[in-house]
């Protein structure tokens, strides 16, 4: 068994693209219309991450421009080298953390979170 992708429903496709793209250094492996189906699909790749591995899957289902998330989603982590200069690249982008940077509940890693543009939580933990 292998790990393909998780995917999430985005409501502005292009919006979502330039977030994970510009703010957080994905690169768009594929964006592809259905038009049957009325939807497109884009994959991405996390920075870091080899070809073949995982990705994110942002599904824009045409005419949907939001989504209700939930109580049982949880949220995306990521693993940043640095959260000081992770802090920069959100602030060079108009973006802030939506809670931290602090420490984890194991009092050793230290973690933060952001929201993307349809509010999806992405946790941030720090490298160490």
């Amino acid at each position: 068994m292998r790990y393909l992708h998780t995917m999430i429903r985005v409501g502005d496709l292009d919006r979502s693209i330039n977030f994970y793209t510009d703010v957080l250094g994905f690169s768009l492996v594929s964006r592809n219309d259905y038009p049957e189906g009325e939807f497109t699909l884009a994959f991405l790749r996390a920075p870091g991450d080899a070809d073949g591995g995982p990705m994110l899957e942002l599904t824009y289902n045409w005419g949907v421009a939001s989504y209700d998330l939930g109580k049982g989603y949880g949220h995306i982590a990521l693993q940043v080298e640095s959260m000081d200069a992770f802090a920069g690249q959100l602030a060079a982008h108009g973006q802030r953390f939506s809670w931290g940077p602090g420490k984890a509940p194991n009092g050793r890693t230290v973690i933060a979170f952001i929201v993307d543009p349809d509010g999806y939580q992405i946790e941030l933990i720090e490298q160490h």
